[in-house]
């Protein structure tokens, strides 16, 4: 018989990403699906935002310090939904459409984002947070709703 003192309790292990088992999108609710994509999205427009305040920082030009922070954002925000939000293996088919689509979001993010900057006035301290949400916002739900009913459903 063991004393308390003697009795073996185990650590719990720290919570892990479920990065390696994949199961279908299917099997993945719609709440955690956009759960998960709104922790993703949030950790993309980090690394989106913060790349474009550096950029104009260093003097580049709006549309092309725009252009380099969602390729940032977006190759972040593919890599994590991949795994994580949708459960999905590679597939050359499903990275091909991804291209794709962020190939419009990147001209609708771009363009609206750089127009907006430019509507908006020169002395205004907030043109390029408000120019980044609103482009932002409006790629968001394209590419929610084109990765969730098109993209992770290819095999």
């Amino acid at each position: 018989m063991t004393s308390p003192s003697e009795e073996h309790h185990e650590t719990p292990l720290p919570v892990e990403l479920p990065l390696d088992e994949y199961t279908s999108t299917a099997d993945v609710p719609l709440t955690t699906q956009v759960f998960r994509f709104g922790v993703t999205g949030g950790l993309s427009a980090i690394v989106d935002f913060g790349t474009l305040l550096a950029f104009l920082a260093f003097g580049l030009p709006f549309w092309l310090a725009k252009s380099i922070s969602f390729i940032l954002g977006t190759t972040t925000a593919y890599m994590i939904n991949r795994r994580w939000t949708f459960k999905a293996p590679h597939s050359n088919a499903r990275f091909f459409a991804v291209v794709a689509l962020y190939g419009v979001t990147f001209a609708l993010q771009v363009g609206i984002s750089t127009a907006l900057y430019h509507y908006f006035p020169a002395d205004a301290w907030w043109r390029v947070p408000v120019a980044f949400v609103i482009a932002q916002g409006t790629a968001t739900v394209i590419n929610f709703i084109v990765q969730r009913t098109v993209i992770f459903k290819i095999h």
